[in-house]
Formats: C-alpha cells, structure tokens, sequence
C-alpha cells in the first residue's frame, strides 16, 4: 500500500495556496472590502468554508462553467451544493421565469402551476399531498412540526453526522475542525461522541435525552435504532435514503426495510430528505427503492436554483390534519408569507417537466460512471488506501480504503490536509469541487471532454503525491 509522504502534502499546499492568491488579486480586495459590511465577509456565512485565504468571487455562471471576476473559469462540479444541480443556464427554467417576472412574482395566492407540480411530485415520489417552501430548511421544518402534531410526542431520532439543514434539532454534521480544517466561521452543528453531543467545535455536555428532542445514533445499526424507538415517545426518524452530510454513506442491505418495518411497530413517523439524493434520478430513491414515509421532504435543484422546496405527506397523516381546527394545522404545516410564490412554482413547473428528466440523468449519470471508473482506476494503479463511491450523477473519493457505514467511520477517515491539498489543487486547474467533501456532481451541460479534464487533474494530483 502506498505511503502519502507528509512533508510533500505540506509543500504542496503552500504552493498551490501561493498560485491560488496570485491569479485571484481582483477576489482577494473584494473579500477585503467586504469585511467592513458582511459577517465573515460574505453573504451567508457557508461561502466562507471554501480552501484558500478567501473565496473566489463570482462574475457569471454559463452551463457547467463558472467565470470569476478575475477572469478564471472553472468546471464546475460543486454547483452551488447542489442547488444549480441543473446547470447554471437551464434555458427552460430561463423562459419561464422569464415570463412569470412580467406576471408578477408574489402575490400570496396560488396559480396553476401550483396544481402541476403537486400532482407531477405525486407521480415521482408517491405522496398524494404537498406544501411549497422556500428552502429545504424550511420543508423539514414544518416535517418535524407536522410528526409532534400528529404523533403527540416530542423527540425525534436523526442519524450521527446527518444534516437537514438549519433545523435546530437535526443539526447533527461532522462540519468541525476533523472535516474543515481552519475553519474561519463557527459552525453552528454538532456531533455525538461518547454519548455526548457536541455543537461545532465546543462540548455542551448536552446528553440526547428526551429533554433535548433529539436522539443521535449510527446509520446502519438496527440495535440502536430499536433501542431507541421502543421508549415509544418518538415522533419521527428523520433520514436521507443515503448519507450525504459527510460524504457518501449507502445503507446496508435491508436497512431501509428494517426501518420502515420498526418505526411502524412504535408508532413513529419516518421521514424522508432527498435533498441531496436526488442525484440518483428523476424519482430520487424513495420510489426505486420503495421507501414509503410518511412525510417527504426535497429542496434545491427542483426549481433549477430559484429557492423552492416541498414537503409531501401521506393519507394518514392527511386525515389527522384535516380533522384539527384550520389555525392549529396551518400552524403546524407553517411556510412564510412568500412561499408557494408564483416565480417559484414557474421556475419548478419548467424544471420538472423539462430538465429534471429521465433523458438527463441517463446522460450525467454515464459520464458520473466514466468519472468513477477514471478515478477508481488510478487509485488502484497506485495502490493508495482510497476509495471512491457513486450516488446516480454524484461521485465522491474518499481518503480510506474501505467505504465507511456510518458518520463516526466518516470521522475517522477524514484527512485535512489532502482535502485542503486536493482542493486547492483542482481551483488551480479550473475545476471546483464541493467544499465540506471531495465530492463532484454532474450537470446536465458536462461533456466527456470534461471529465477527462477532471481524470487527468486527478492523475495529475496523485502522480505529486507518490
């Protein structure tokens, strides 16, 4: 097995951290100026997670390519997190917003199109009944406050290193100095270790109890899961079909199953997030592999990165809410005042019915395909202890050699400085990867010239490394 020599990681980082401010000086002073009048210097305090002194700042987004205001462009494979999934110009999603912008874009009623997308997510994802959110956050949310309505239980259960974005409860990420290594911001999001929860890089001595709302334990480990949930005072388990948050993590054979079988046994609603999984398809994995929540909840690309997201639910939890008083269930649903905006449900409408097809995921998910094969073969070439994984058109490697089956494994492969190497490495040569992770996602404007330009940076890397 191949040896990483450490002092050439260490010399390989401030060269590239050297290259990296040398062709970016116009991002460097606006990140300067910017300190007078943003939080961290940037808009939303995530933007600042990214390697390197400061981030790029961005001039115009064109497919699969970035241009920042220094004139540099790059493929890019992060794409927003997900949220421009379908690729920075999606000329259907273009046209309708288009159009909406000189209809209005809010009025706090509902249009057409509102009536189109609730029986097209019907069709993909099984749920007879929606809501429109503004972001995923949002959706899950209302998911949480819609399982204690229906449950009358409090306490959730969500999985160690899971993320559902800025939902209190669930806010259970890896994002600490083991996955971002010098991290400029304070991450608001904890981990469990020992059985104490921890919240960014600072213990609370918070135990999950009941008195927290919160119950953390390992993806993939039924006697956990059963443990938990036979105090039957759980109100739902919140989970994604396959684990993101800190990379990817599949879940083993018959899991999924099991769950559904147990979470039925103790009264507890499931619900689940394809935020991110929707990678794996126009139907994401809740239909493919027969999932069945009760509620469901997915955000980001479905409006081809105009903020819109939908929380689905099932009959059962239907007849429950209809049989409250309307002012205790809209409390519960909740949604701001611009949710169900007309501008969102165009830009979802033409997305969904145009972009988000059965045509494009076959495409990126072959070149998704040839990406892995690239890469797998060069870390078998070299005998690194690496791996890399696919989820449909998202890729990820990862710097162990067996693939990790819950977020404590995920832990304990994580190596800060390759993924700062690696990083910096890729934004020298025109290519973005997403910050927390090694991870790479398809859009549908990708071309096989790019991916070979991705493998070749990437044999590049590893021939600097051994």
């Amino acid at each position: 097995m191949t040896t990483i020599n450490r002092t050439k990681v260490k010399e390989l980082i401030q060269r590239e951290n050297e290259r990296y401010a040398d062709e970016r000086p116009k991002s460097r002073e606006l990140f300067e100026q910017a300190q007078s009048s943003l939080i961290f210097g940037v808009p939303m305090a995530g933007m600042n997670e990214w390697v390197g002194d400061f981030p790029i700042y961005v001039e115009a987004g064109d497919g699969a390519y970035l241009t920042d205001v220094d004139g540099n462009r790059y493929l890019d494979l992060c794409l927003g997190d997900s949220g421009s999934m379908c690729g920075h110009t999606p000329q259907a999603t273009i046209d309708a917003v288009t159009t909406q912008i000189n209809r209005g874009f809010t009025f706090w009623l509902p249009t057409e199109d509102s009536i189109w997308v609730g029986k097209e997510l019907t069709r993909r994802f099984g749920l007879p009944y929606w809501q429109v959110y503004l972001r995923a956050s949002d959706a899950n949310n209302a998911a949480l406050s819609v399982a204690r309505d229906v449950t009358q239980r409090y306490p959730i259960i969500v999985f160690n290193g899971s993320y559902h974005g800025h939902v209190p409860e669930s806010r259970l990420g890896l994002m600490n100095d083991n996955i971002w290594p010098e991290p400029r911001g304070k991450h608001d999001m904890v981990d469990i270790r020992d059985g104490v929860v921890w919240r960014g890089t600072h213990a609370q001595g918070i135990e999950p109890t009941t008195s927290t709302g919160t119950r953390v334990i390992d993806f993939n480990d039924l006697d956990a899961l059963e443990k938990a949930l036979s105090t039957e005072d759980i109100a739902c388990v919140l989970c994604e079909p396959a684990m993101t948050n800190v990379g990817i993590i599949m879940p083993d054979p018959g899991y999924h199953e099991q769950l559904r079988r147990l979470t039925r046994k103790y009264g507890t609603l499931l619900i689940i997030d394809e935020t991110h999984t929707i990678c794996g398809g126009p139907y994401g994995y809740t239909k493919p592999w027969k999932l069945e929540p009760d509620i469901y909840t997915i955000g980001k690309p479905v409006a081809g990165g105009i903020p819109t997201a939908f929380m689905g639910i099932g009959e059962d939890v239907q007849k429950v809410l209809q049989s409250q008083k309307v002012g205790k269930a809209l409390k519960s649903i909740g949604g701001g005042t611009l949710s169900g905006n007309a501008l969102s449900l165009a830009a979802a409408r033409a997305t969904l019915e145009h972009v988000l097809t059965e045509a494009t995921y076959e495409y990126t998910i072959s070149l998704c395909e040839k990406l892995v094969d690239g890469v797998d073969g060069i870390i078998k070439a070299n005998d690194l202890p690496w791996h890399v994984l696919r989820l449909g058109c998202r890729a990820e490697w990862r710097w162990s050699k067996t693939p990790p089956r819950n977020g404590k494994e995920a832990r304990a492969a994580t190596d800060s400085a390759l993924h700062e190497l690696v990083h910096l490495y890729f934004m020298n040569r025109g290519i973005l990867l997403t910050p927390p992770h090694s991870m790479v996602l398809i859009p549908p404007e990708c071309t096989v010239e790019d991916i070979d330009h991705h493998n070749s940076v990437f044999a590049e890397f590893v021939s600097e490394l051994v």
